[in-house]
């Protein structure tokens, strides 16, 4: 029966990834996009924080949780966790004057995680990893004339990963990520001048792609009685991305929306065809307590470098970029997960809350995130594989500088089923 569900999601998956629209909103207009939370329901619901792992949860943020799979629950190779979520988010964007709401629905991920051996494991997938979804306008008046700009945009990049995880000592544990991420973004501005029955167009086109690398360490000592200490470190390196840039130019007329001429620009002879750019080093420290599987607490901070950040044909005005940082908080409790005569002793709760300081700096101003996340985990049955229910209420920018307020509401729906794996057969 789940690899008939498995069976199912990839093939959701097959076009999901290439045909949703990911974001909607206006700050996905700058540097690669809107970027897209590269975690499970599970965690996302604990306010994001990775720093917590087990032995029947594939953590995608931590890869040296991949040598926990498994481990107190088989005592050889057998345990295969497959892991899926998907999530509808509604938004409310609010500048000085005016008000709209919208909506995008998206798979966020679908991945795999095997038990290879006391203490290793690995897993592999295919996630998001930024959107670009975003409809602006700019009105304004020059010498008594009319002039509007009208900017457009859509596209984004995939990531496919490989992970491996590896509990070399008891409590001690590594693990690293390799990801490969490619996308196509594409944007378009068109101008129009009042009483002038032509206007101009610019469009762009990148064609992305490169890779960056995830290292982690993991150390999980009980420290009084079932208590359990969680701590760990994450390295996720510079992102060397190449991009591959297309432009035209021109004009079109406004009363029937068709193109009157068309340029492609030479990019070669301004050094442009093809660029390189770089997504800085990210790194968290994660510190957690709990009881194994009953509850947990814990804190994350990340920080990146991205003042270093740019990319001569994907930068636009009005924008600079400082260091990034998040402080994330989060937890979960089980009343008793062995509960045979109480479904509701058997159920997960989890909450968190997350500040993020993005980094970007939009007409001199800081764009910041603030979420509150909640949810719960389902058991299915009397095995080890759950559903998750998540809720995340935020709010990103301000509509101070002539900005956009972006509030959201964001329902998440995960699975985490998992099953025996190279078990032979006893009957024939």
């Amino acid at each position: 029966m789940i690899r008939k569900i498995v069976i199912a999601i990839v093939c959701i998956a097959a076009s999901g990834l290439y045909a949703q629209d990911g974001t909607v909103s206006p700050y996905s207009y700058f540097g690669i996009g809107d970027l897209r939370s590269a975690r499970t329901v599970e965690n996302q619901m604990m306010g994001g924080i990775g720093v917590y792992a087990d032995s029947i949860h594939v953590n995608l943020q931590n890869p040296a949780s991949y040598g926990e799979l498994g481990l107190d629950v088989l005592d050889k190779v057998g345990l295969v966790t497959y892991t899926a979520g998907i999530s509808n988010k509604q938004y409310r964007l609010k500048s000085s004057t005016e008000e709209e709401r919208s909506s995008v629905t998206n798979l966020d991920y679908l991945s795999l995680g095997f038990s290879l051996g006391k203490g290793l494991g690995m897993g592999f997938g295919i996630m998001p990893y930024s959107s670009v979804g975003y409809n602006l306008v700019d009105e304004r008046t020059s010498n008594g004339t009319s002039l509007t700009n009208v900017f457009n945009g859509n596209g984004g990049l995939n990531r496919v990963y490989y992970s491996i995880g590896y509990q070399f000592i008891e409590n001690l544990s590594v693990g690293v990520t390799v990801n490969f991420n490619y996308g196509i973004l594409e944007s378009e501005r068109l101008q129009q001048i009042e009483d002038v029955q032509f206007g101009t167009y610019d469009r762009r086109k990148s064609e992305v792609n490169g890779f960056d690398f995830n290292y982690a360490l993991n150390y999980t000592p009980l420290i009084s009685g079932n208590n359990r200490l969680h701590t760990s470190i994450r390295v996720n390196t510079q992102g060397n991305l190449v991009s591959k840039n297309e432009r035209q130019i021109g004009s079109f007329s406004i009363a029937t929306q068709g193109n009157i001429e068309e340029i492609d620009v030479d990019l070669v002879a301004q050094n442009l065809k093809n660029t390189e750019f770089k997504i800085p080093t990210t790194t968290t420290l994660g510190l957690g307590i709990g009881q194994d599987y009953k509850w947990f607490l814990g804190a994350e901070y990340a920080f990146q470098g991205l003042s270093s950040f740019e990319n001569p044909f994907l930068g636009v005005g009005d924008i600079s970029y400082k260091d990034a940082s998040s402080l994330a908080l989060g937890g979960f409790y089980t009343p008793d997960k062995s509960s045979f005569t109480s479904y509701m002793k058997r159920i997960t709760y989890r909450a968190g809350l997350r500040l993020d300081k993005t980094g970007m700096l939009v007409n001199n101003v800081d764009i910041n995130n603030f979420g509150i996340t909640f949810g719960l985990g389902l058991p299915l049955g009397r095995s080890f594989s759950n559903i998750n229910l998540g809720f995340e209420l935020g709010r990103r920018g301000t509509t101070r500088a002539n900005l956009i307020e972006e509030s959201y509401f964001k329902i998440n729906v995960g699975l985490s089923l998992n099953d025996r794996w190279f078990q032979k057969r006893k009957i024939n």
